[in-house]
C-alpha cells in the first residue's frame, strides 16, 4: 500500500473521479480550483509528490499529461458480462465514405459501458499530436458519440473536406472554429460554403500502454 498524506490521498481520487467521470485526467487549474489553492503550481507540487510515491506518471509540457499507474486497458478488470458493450475501433477514414463504413473498422474491442460519460457508438484511433494539452495523443483510442450538433467548448470528431478531426468546437453566428489544443497547431476556421459535418462528441479514452 502507498503511503500517502491525506490531501494526496485528496488529490488522487479527484484524478480517479475525473477520468472515470469524463474520460480524462484533470488539469493543474481544475485541481487548484477543486481543492482551493491559489495557484496551478501547488497542485503541480502535490502531484509531482504522488509520482514520486509511484501513484501516478505525468507527461511533461501537456496539461492533462497525468496517468494512473496500473490503469492501462489492458489492466482494467473486467466487468460482468451484461455490461459489456461491443465498439468498432475505425482508423483511417477514406475521402466521402461513412465513417463506420466497414473498410475502416479495424477491430472490434468489447469495453465496459461505465467508463465512459455517455454512451459511445465507436472508438476512433487517434493520428496525431493536434490534441495533445487535452491529453489526447497520437494511437489513444476515442470514444465516441454520435451527434449532428454540439456545445462550444466540447471535443469533438468533424468532417472538413476529405479530412476527419479530433478539435475542441467553437462556433459564433454562421462561423464554426476547430481549435487545436496544441500551440504548434493552428485554429481552423470553417465557414458556411466549405463541406463541413459533424461525426460525433467525444466521451472517454482509452490508452494501451507497452
Amino acid at each position: 500500500m502507498l503511503k500517502l498524506t491525506a490531501r494526496q490521498e485528496q488529490i488522487l481520487n479527484l484524478i480517479k473521479e475525473a477520468i472515470e467521470n469524463t474520460g480524462f485526467p484533470p488539469t493543474r487549474a481544475e485541481i487548484a480550483a477543486e481543492l482551493g489553492f491559489k495557484s496551478a503550481n501547488a497542485a503541480e507540487e502535490h502531484l509531482q509528490a504522488l509520482a514520486r510515491k509511484g501513484a501516478i506518471e505525468i507527461s511533461p509540457g501537456t496539461s492533462r499529461g497525468i496517468r494512473l499507474v496500473g490503469a492501462s486497458v489492458e489492466q482494467i478488470p473486467m466487468p460482468p458480462p451484461a455490461l459489456m458493450m461491443s465498439l468498432p475501433l475505425v482508423g483511417r477514414v477514406a475521402a466521402g465514405s461513412p465513417i463506420l463504413a466497414q473498410e475502416h473498422v479495424e477491430a472490434t474491442y468489447s469495453v465496459d459501458a461505465a467508463m465512459f460519460s455517455a454512451r459511445p457508438d465507436f472508438l476512433l484511433k487517434v493520428k496525431g499530436w493536434s490534441m495533445r494539452d487535452a491529453g489526447i495523443c497520437d494511437g489513444d483510442f476515442l470514444a465516441v458519440k454520435k451527434i449532428d450538433s454540439a456545445k462550444n467548448g466540447q471535443i469533438v470528431v468533424a468532417r472538413l473536406g476529405e479530412e476527419v478531426t479530433v478539435k475542441r468546437y467553437r462556433k459564433t453566428g454562421n462561423m464554426v472554429e476547430l481549435i487545436p489544443e496544441n500551440p504548434d497547431f493552428k485554429v481552423i476556421q470553417v465557414s458556411p460554403d466549405d463541406e463541413f459535418a459533424l461525426e460525433g462528441l467525444a466521451v472517454g479514452l482509452m490508452r494501451s500502454w507497452h
